[in-house]
């Protein structure tokens, strides 16, 4: 018999979805399906009508201007949400960039700004986003995920700086679970394997890394984005109630093959 999640009732904050071919928008709409009621974030006023465009067809949903790397602007984001809902049940952190000159190329070359730039967006910004969140969510806690990546633990030629970022990220997610974890508050990251995005077509290589995992994983296919999506629901939903601190792969088990 199957079994469904129902987030009927459940309201959640989704902060990255850029547009339809996004990993954080096939979520949103897993969570959508299941009941759910989402707010949005966008970077700025030149990428709003992208995403707005994007979430215009869920009843119910918010749409808010925050750049995450900036404190104040996550902290307002709350405090919009606050007002509206009063509480939430569950943060979805897909945000992560890079400068296109430091995907590629020497890895010895990215210069400081590059690295602040990957770094302060792709990994700390998930500092802020739970933190901040924490207040907000109810007696019965509730659960934070966000989007890795294998190279944070391997080398993939031209992921370059966006690897130390992920690294940094999946770290982040330990910490945070052990700091809020009195407070059921759950943290836990989905490492997906290669999927065709905006952003993952700036990545040199990004096709033999497509091959590889098709050839080399278990399954001898690449996963798609609903098996991400349907991880997610099950990591935001009292289902994965034992579940912390945990960097879970959907990658048809690639990370699995040393050869």
């Amino acid at each position: 018999m199957a079994v469904s999640i129902d987030f009927t009732g459940k309201r959640g904050v989704v902060f990255g979805v850029a547009n339809q071919r996004s990993i954080a928008w096939a979520i949103s709409e897993r969570l959508a399906e299941a009941g759910a009621e989402l707010a949005f974030t966008y970077l700025n006023e030149r990428l709003k009508e992208p995403v707005e465009k994007t979430t215009a067809k869920l009843k119910n949903s918010l749409l808010l201007q925050c750049d995450a790397t900036q404190d104040d602007q996550v902290e307002a984001v709350y405090d919009h949400i606050k007002n509206e809902w009063s509480e939430i049940d569950f943060v979805v952190h897909c945000i992560a960039y890079a400068e296109r000159d430091d995907l590629g190329g020497d890895f010895s070359s990215t210069n400081i700004q590059g690295f602040r730039t990957a770094l302060e967006t792709s990994a700390y910004t998930l500092m802020p986003v739970v933190g901040k969140a924490s207040t907000l969510f109810g007696e019965s806690g509730g659960s934070v995920i966000t989007l890795t990546f294998d190279a944070s633990q391997r080398v993939y030629p031209g992921y370059n700086i966006m690897g130390t970022a992920k690294a940094a990220l999946e770290n982040e997610v330990r910490q945070l679970a052990v700091e809020f974890g009195n407070r059921n508050i759950r943290v836990n990251a989905i490492s997906a394997g290669p999927l065709p995005t905006l952003a993952a077509r700036s990545i040199p290589g990004f096709r033999d890394m497509t091959r590889a995992h098709r050839e080399r994983s278990p399954l001898q296919r690449n996963i798609n984005h609903q098996e991400v999506a349907d991880t997610a629901l099950f990591l935001l939903s009292p289902m994965s109630s034992g579940i912390t601190g945990a960097v879970l792969p959907v990658d048809a088990g690639y990370g699995i093959v040393a050869l």
